[in-house]
Formats: C-alpha cells, sequence, structure tokens
C-alpha cells in the first residue's frame, strides 16, 4: 500500500502541479505581455472558472468516488452506468454555460463580475473565450477524474502536462505574435484542454478500461452522484462565492493596485493548491477504493502519509515565500509601486493557506468516514467565514485587511474543534 500510495501520489502531485504551472506562468506571461491590468482581469474572472469546477465536482468528482468504490467491489454494471450519467451530464452543463454565458449575455456577465470602467473591457474579453470553451473544462475535469480512478494516473498527468505546456505556448503565439491581447490568454487554456482531452482519450482502447457507456442498471444514481459530491460542491460554490465578494471588496478598499495585489496572492494559493490538490485527489481515490474493500488499516494508513506530506510540503513553501516575497511580486510585473504591498499580503497569505489546507483536507476524511454532515459544514464555512471577517475587517481596519483570510480561517478551527468534542464523533468506516 505505501508503494502504491506514493505512486498515486507523485501522479496526482504532477496533475496539480502542471495545473498549478499553468495558471501561474500564465499570470507571469500576461503581467509581463499585457501589464498589471491583465493579471488583474484573469483573476476578476476567477469565480467563473471556479464555478464551472464547483459544478464538476458536483458531477463527475461524486461520481469518481462512487466509481472508485464500485471498483473495489468489482461491481461494474454499477461503475459504468454511474460513468455514463456523469459525463453526459458534464456535457450538458458545459454547453448551457457557453450558450447563455459566452454567446447570448457576455455584457452581463462581464458587469456581474467588474463595475470599474478601466477594468470592464480587459474582463469581458478575457471572458468571453472562457465561458464558450466551458465544454472543454467540464469534459477535461471529469476524464481526469474517471481515467485516474481507473487506473491511468500516469496518462492523466501526461495529458494535463501537456495540455498546460500547449496553453503556455499559445499564450505567448496568440498574444505576441497574433495580438489577440487578453483574450489570447483564455483562448489558449481552451486550446489546451482540448488537446488534453484528445490525449486522455487513449485511456478507453486500454484492454483494463471499465469506463464504457451504460445506460442499464437498477436503480437510478444522480441522487447518490450528487449526494457523494455535495460537501465538495459546495465547498467550492462557497469558494466562488468568496473570490466574488473578496474582489468587490479590495476593489472597493485598495483599488486597482490592491485588486494586482491580491491577484498575485491568489496566484500563491495555487502553489499551495499543487499539494493540496495532489494529496486530496490521492486521499479521496485510494481512501475510497479501501473503503469499499473495507480495508481500515489501509485506510488509515493513507490518511497518515498525507497529512505527513502536505505538513512538510506547505512549510517549506511559506518558507521561501518569506524570504522572497519582492521576487514573486516582479514576477507578476508589480509596479515599483506595488512592491512594498505586495511583499506584505504575499507573506501574510503565506500563513493563512496553511490552515486552510488543512481544513480543506480534514473535510476529505470526514467525508470518507461517512460523517457528512460535519463534512457539509466544514464545506460552508470552508468559504463562507472568511467574508463577513472580510467586510469588517475592509469597513473597521482596512490597514490590516489582508488578514482577514488567516483570522477567518483560525475561526473556523476553533468551531470544528468545538464540534468535534461536543458530538463525540468517531471516526469509523461506514458498513
Amino acid at each position: 500500500m505505501t508503494t502504491e500510495f506514493w505512486r498515486f501520489l507523485w501522479s496526482s502531485i504532477l496533475i496539480a502541479l502542471s495545473g498549478c504551472l499553468g495558471n501561474v506562468v500564465d499570470g507571469i506571461i500576461v503581467g509581463n505581455l499585457i501589464g498589471e491590468y491583465g493579471v488583474s482581469a484573469i483573476n476578476l474572472s476567477k469565480p467563473v472558472v471556479q464555478f464551472m469546477f464547483t459544478l464538476n465536482m458536483l458531477t463527475a468528482t461524486g461520481a469518481g468516488m462512487l466509481v472508485g468504490f464500485a471498483l473495489g467491489k468489482k461491481d461494474f454494471k454499477r461503475l459504468r452506468y454511474i460513468y455514463t450519467q456523469s459525463m453526459i451530464g458534464c456535457l450538458a452543463i458545459g454547453i448551457a454555460i457557453a450558450v447563455l454565458g459566452g454567446m447570448l449575455f457576455p455584457n452581463e456577465s462581464t458587469q456581474l463580475l467588474c463595475n470599474d470602467e478601466s477594468l470592464f473591457q480587459p474582463t469581458k474579453e478575457y471572458l468571453i473565450p472562457m465561458l464558450l470553451g466551458a465544454p472543454a473544462y467540464m469534459l477535461m475535469w471529469a476524464i481526469s477524474t474517471m481515467a485516474g480512478v481507473d487506473g491511468s494516473p500516469r496518462l492523466v498527468s501526461v495529458a494535463i502536462l501537456i495540455d498546460n505546456a500547449a496553453n503556455l505556448m499559445l499564450d505567448i503565439v496568440f498574444i505576441k505574435f497574433l495580438g489577440w491581447g487578453i483574450a489570447g490568454s483564455s483562448a489558449a487554456t481552451v486550446v489546451g484542454h482540448l488537446i488534453g482531452i484528445a490525449i486522455m482519450m487513449i485511456h478507453y482502447h486500454y484492454k483494463d478500461n471499465h469506463l464504457h457507456f451504460s445506460f442499464q442498471h437498477d436503480q437510478r444514481e444522480w441522487g447518490a452522484i450528487i449526494s457523494q459530491g455535495a460537501p465538495l460542491a459546495v465547498a467550492s460554490v462557497c469558494l466562488t462565492l468568496l473570490l466574488f465578494c473578496a474582489n468587490k471588496i479590495v476593489l472597493s478598499t485598495a483599488g486597482g493596485t490592491g485588486i494586482f495585489v491580491f491577484a498575485v496572492c491568489m496566484n500563491l494559493l495555487q502553489i499551495y493548491n499543487l499539494f493540496l490538490s495532489g494529496t486530496c485527489r490521492t486521499l479521496q481515490s485510494l481512501g475510497a477504493i479501501q473503503v469499499g474493500k473495507g480495508d481500515g488499516d489501509a485506510f488509515k494508513l493513507i490518511v497518515r502519509k498525507s497529512f505527513g506530506f502536505i505538513t512538510i510540503a506547505m512549510l517549506i513553501t511559506c518558507a521561501i515565500v518569506w524570504i522572497t516575497p519582492e521576487t514573486i511580486g516582479k514576477l507578476f510585473g508589480a509596479s515599483p509601486e506595488s512592491i512594498p504591498q505586495c511583499n506584505h499580503a504575499l507573506r501574510v497569505f503565506a500563513l493563512s493557506f496553511i490552515p486552510f489546507c488543512y481544513i480543506y483536507a480534514v473535510m476529505i476524511v470526514y467525508k470518507l468516514f461517512a460523517q457528512h454532515r460535519m463534512a457539509l459544514f466544514i464545506s460552508f464555512a470552508l468559504s463562507l467565514t472568511v467574508i463577513p471577517v472580510l467586510w469588517v475587517v475592509a469597513r473597521h481596519a482596512p490597514d490590516y485587511l489582508w488578514y482577514s483570510y488567516l483570522i477567518a480561517y483560525g475561526i473556523e478551527i476553533a468551531m470544528i474543534v468545538i464540534i468535534h468534542k461536543v458530538s463525540h464523533i468517531q471516526f469509523k468506516l461506514a458498513k
């Protein structure tokens, strides 16, 4: 189990690394080729990406965990039915977003995210290709989840690496050589996802592939799919709301410079997500399989190794940020006027993201131990606690705006500990 854990973890880390580098380097390229307003436009558009990711968690991530359970029990009939329903749902959602947001209401979609005149046009130019490419986003995430659980984490790793490599190369081609501006960055991401999807289709030609379309099953599974993915989806939708509200609060409190600094800090979060996403992907997939087998010892081993790895990774990341904040700011094209505020904010957020990662990982553990109510509570609290804290600090102590996340996560941890003890929760595998 130890060997399998590390094999799956490093494959998941490669997947997360590719996505992380794609987002971070994308911001660096835009910052240097277009300027601070380009980085700000990307950050203002992030709630839309997070919203799509939320819907993917509801329809594909939860389904992926059920596929893992079915695979462990060798219930291939249920596995194929769940896979079929999940993929159809993801594609339908992607098409709906493309038609409604990208074709019918592009101005309204942009206005919802940005009411600043100087940032409205670049935000719109970046947003439209993203909305039109929603089916590619949805299918990329869905297929990578399913193929990974079905035994092809390395193929998924390669596909996403190539996806992001293509994205970064096309960034330069579309922005610098074709003159597409900020829209070129968004278009490059969509094309990269299409390339990644094409590569992952190789999984369907493997002899041990279990991902076949089938509509034959004794009962409907959408309730189980949504129920399984609900805590993760709720956490993601709350994060969508948090990104939306935080952008509004920071923009109104700290102006254009503030939203740029906030964008750089959110790119820092991508580095933490590199380790968090890889660890949680491993914990979800291998953990679900062990639950299906009823192997409690192997399950606990996976949990211990997951938390040990993520702790070391976060501490190293935080130390690097504290030593080199100015270098990080300059990578994203920060002006001399923005550097002091950027340095301060980066150091504060480097600390703030540590409790965030622990809270998210603990939520996965509660879910796998069938503590659904606690997992759902954490899903809500993970982001919704930050919004009122951010609003209060912005209104009454704006000089301490960047400490809002750290304060909120401290409150959340205290609430989780208290509720856990009061409820006498015990970690036992569901039978």
